[in-house]
């Protein structure tokens, strides 16, 4: 069928798609190919592979692909290090060298800001590596399955029979299959012991797994926090409905795991996992736990956001708090300040900061944060951006000398950058998780701020996914 599809959309020679030189990696982790004037985008493949491939979607622009033969393999490639590599939707580039992966990390940075920002830029700082290239998640998040998804390999083995009632990840874009994880490299221990003692325990006493499509069952959601710092453990268990099985199943959870910080547990038959909205009852322990950074504590609740990568985390807050250079006597506007971390973390060298924040969760958890820390020079401010960050709340502030904004994967909305060339603060520091997204916001802010300094950060090795640092000052 792909290459019907194929051949009458692009007329695309019979061997076209045999031998095929990988020449790049591109956005999103795929690779690009050009065969006679046509764009391809293909997944599962590494700069210098030699593939037959398979085309699996043809747009008007470009065609999508997969590879079905090798012959030869790149140079750059490495044998990947977890099992279940190529199944889990997780840990993508494991097959590349991480020299490799900062390598096009970087280029991805530098090809982003140029072709979508279209602005004047400096030479852009080697990225910064991950501290730790695995164990350096301090979050998880697993799902219960019923019917767990087999491998091929699975299916054709007659010689085991394989327990379909899973507890583990989600694979390559499909929500409603779950495979069974045995170990993750992403979370150090006892984050798979713990998973793994729940699986079992729930098999052996006959507990519901979830069905996902039709959200039967009881047993939903694992969620599992580790604070790399201090090493306190927070376990969320999520089950659909009450019964009388969860709390036997957490005491065991505990009895096994003396050592979890903060045992908790949600009821939630919802049509998604998002549990913001609902009640968690703290079952064991201290209703949160603690991570340190520079003699400041934060305070991680079920519903706080904090960065994943903790040791990542404070080298990237250093980077934005040197692109801020402050000298004591500025005034400071955090936008999307979460829970304060950032606010927190360049407080001691400011006259005052002032975080503002779309979710009152994080607004309240930013407050307990400034409080344990003695920190008197904070204010922070919950709504929408672009409703909060009015001519009316400036005048009653002041206006910023530094501004630091660290927003969402979608970037800021157009009005809030409008807000910002309105606002004229001297220096403004961006911190993205999504350069396409920042690169589109630099273009707006083009008209009055220019582009002084640029520092790729690495969050999340054996991924795609970069974060980046960006100074801006008036022009």
């Amino acid at each position: 069928m792909s290459r019907k599809i194929t051949k009458a959309s692009k007329n695309l020679p019979d061997d076209a798609l045999q031998n095929v030189l990988i020449q790049d990696m591109v956005a999103e982790g795929k690779c690009l190919v050009r065969i006679e004037n046509l764009v391809i985008f293909v997944s599962q493949v590494a700069p210098g592979d030699v593939v037959d491939l398979r085309i699996t979607r043809a747009k008007k622009n470009f065609l999508e692909a997969v590879p079905t033969h090798f012959h030869a393999y790149s140079e750059l490639r490495t044998t990947p290090f977890c099992q279940h590599f190529g199944t889990c939707g997780g840990c993508k580039w494991q097959h590349l060298g991480y020299d490799s992966q900062l390598r096009f990390k970087q280029q991805q940075v530098e090809d982003t800001l140029q072709r979508i920002g279209k602005v004047e830029l400096p030479e852009i700082q080697q990225i910064l590596p991950s501290p730790q290239r695995t164990y350096y998640r301090n979050k998880l998040e697993y799902t219960f399955s019923f019917m767990g998804w087999l491998t091929n390999e699975q299916i054709n083995d007659d010689t085991q029979h394989y327990d379909r009632r899973v507890l583990g990840f989600h694979t390559p874009a499909r929500f409603d299959k779950i495979i069974d994880v045995q170990h993750c490299h992403l979370q150090p221990e006892p984050s798979n012991e713990i998973r793994l003692f729940i699986r079992d325990y729930a098999r052996e006493r006959d507990l519901r797994f979830g069905n996902i499509v039709k959200q039967t069952g009881n047993l939903r959601n694992l969620i599992i926090r580790t604070a790399q710092t201090t090493g306190e453990i927070m376990v969320i268990l999520q089950c659909y409905l009450p019964h009388h099985s969860i709390e036997p199943l957490l005491d065991a959870v505990y009895e096994k795991f003396p050592q979890i910080t903060s045992l908790n547990y949600v009821l939630n038959n919802k049509g998604n996992e998002t549990f913001h909205d609902l009640e968690v009852v703290n079952y064991k322990g201290k209703p949160y736990i603690e991570e340190e950074m520079e003699g400041l504590r934060f305070r991680i609740g079920p519903k706080s956001f904090y960065q994943t990568n903790s040791e990542g985390a404070h080298q990237l807050y250093q980077v934005a708090r040197d692109f801020a250079d402050l000298r004591g006597d500025e005034l400071v506007y955090d936008l999307y300040t979460g829970a304060g971390t950032i606010a927190s973390f360049v407080a001691r060298q400011a006259r005052k900061v002032i975080g503002v924040e779309y979710v009152e969760q994080a607004v309240a958890d930013a407050h307990v944060n400034a409080e344990i820390n003695n920190i008197t020079n904070m204010e922070f401010f919950a709504g929408d951006m672009k409703d909060v960050l009015t001519a009316e709340f400036t005048a009653h502030h002041g206006r910023p000398d530094v501004l630091i904004t660290d927003p969402p994967r979608a970037g800021m909305h157009e009005d809030v950058v409008k807000r910002l060339l309105e606002l004229r603060a001297p220096r403004i520091v961006y911190i993205s998780c999504n350069p396409a997204t920042q690169a589109r916001d630099l273009e707006l802010l083009d008209a009055a701020y220019k582009v002084t300094r640029v520092q790729p950060v690495d969050m999340f090795p054996h991924t795609h996914h970069v974060e980046n640092v960006v100074a801006l000052e008036l022009k």
